[in-house]
């Protein structure tokens, strides 16, 4: 199979349901050449049925990005199943419900605390993970949502994001010796299981039904799926520390 990742080798998370964009990046990726193994927390089972519906067979690894033993024990467990990578794709966010739905100034550290270290310090802590396995260089490819902005019922997943941004780009500044890049894909809201998640999240979703300048598909993770695969490919070789939209083009635009 031939395609602009044909002889890559990538590691995924996120993978939870077939309208998630980890699973359409997942899919691409396949379909553009890839070997690919994925992670899930906190239910593997899911993600390997999930996984059923990929074009080719997968292996699933159970990792959770706050757990040291298994950050410590991932690098044996890939390079048993793919010899090394050459891509990795953080789709991770969490947030306590505390932390969302109109509860910004009320939200305790504690909240806070857990959404940062799943959501923006787990990019340092899984790419750190892999580093042994990118001797040749790599691309590492994080999902964002635009953090310039407040917005509605966001909450605290806004700072965590806003974090994640500033991780990228000191990454980007630290492994480019390296040659790792370490770039974002900034999407417009998908109806996921993350976006399930946060109260409110139709009167966030709103926002594109009147200012999007492209038509924005809440139901179609592909345009962000193929971001992340092109950022993954050697088309973009001397970019990093980058945040790329796929949002149809609301970024751009005011009120």
């Amino acid at each position: 199979m031939s395609g602009i990742l044909a002889g890559k080798r990538v590691l995924i998370t996120g993978v939870l349901m077939e309208s998630s964009i980890a699973f359409h990046t997942a899919k691409l990726a396949q379909e553009q050449g890839a070997e690919i193994i994925l992670t899930a927390f906190p239910r593997p089972t899911l993600t390997e049925r999930i996984a059923k519906k990929l074009p080719k067979p997968v292996k699933v690894i159970e990792l959770d990005v706050t757990n040291d033993e298994q950050l410590a024990s991932l690098a044996d467990v890939v390079r048993e199943e793919l010899g090394g990578l050459d891509g990795v794709v953080h789709s991770i966010g969490f947030a306590p419900q505390d932390a969302l739905g109109g509860n910004f100034l009320n939200t305790p550290f504690e909240s806070v605390a857990t959404a940062m270290h799943v959501s923006a310090y787990s990019l340092k802590s899984l790419t750190m993970a892999c580093l042994p396995l990118m001797q040749e260089g790599g691309s590492v490819v994080g999902l964002t949502f635009d953090a310039q902005y407040a917005w509605p019922q966001y909450d605290w997943m806004g700072p965590a994001k806003a974090a994640l941004e500033a991780t990228s780009r000191y990454m980007a500044r630290d492994l480019g010796k390296q040659n790792i890049r370490c770039n974002l894909i900034s999407a417009g809201p998908i109806g996921s299981m993350a976006a399930k998640s946060i109260p409110g999240f139709s009167e966030l979703a709103d926002v594109w039904n009147h200012r999007s300048p492209l038509e924005w598909n809440l139901a179609d993770p592909e345009p962000a799926g193929r971001g992340v695969v092109a950022l993954l490919s050697d088309w973009f070789p001397k970019t990093t520390g980058e945040i790329i939209h796929v949002d149809g083009g609301l970024h751009a635009v005011g009120a």
